[in-house]
């Protein structure tokens, strides 16, 4: 987690459109130090099947920013043409096609020295809203 010098990084996300987490969510990581900084990759994950991603790399000391990538498409694509996905919907309007509107999700947010930030993500096909969590 966070030590004097480092902020660290969690997430998840919801698919709120059937109010379950989404798993096998591709996330990228990078940062940067200062607002003029350039942008550095540092890896990335995917969510696992409760929508967490656990295993974020950790951010290099000096970091002010951070990035979050999320490969949206390719999980409404695999998740919402299945049959077993408009089932779970049940009453929810049915999915139109079976992309998404936003293909992915880039989160960007200024972090401290010796902070967690834990941002959850709330997705559905055809918006999304994030918060600093805890």
């Amino acid at each position: 987690m966070s030590t004097e010098t480092t902020a660290s990084v969690s997430t998840h996300i919801l698919d709120t459109s059937v109010g379950r987490p989404a798993g096998g969510v591709a996330i990228s990581l990078s940062a940067r130090s200062g607002f003029d900084g350039d942008w550095v990759a540092l890896g990335g994950s995917a969510t696992d099947a409760d929508g967490r991603c656990k295993d974020l790399p950790a951010l290099p000391e000096g970091t002010t920013h951070v990035r979050l990538d999320f490969e949206t498409e390719t999980y409404f694509l695999n998740e919402h043409s299945s049959k077993k996905q408009a089932e779970a919907q049940q009453d929810a309007p049915r999915v139109r096609d079976s992309g998404a509107f936003f293909p992915e999700v880039a989160i960007t947010f200024a972090v401290g020295p010796g902070e967690h930030y834990h941002v959850p993500l709330l997705l559905n096909p055809f918006g999304y809203s994030v918060y600093r969590g805890s």
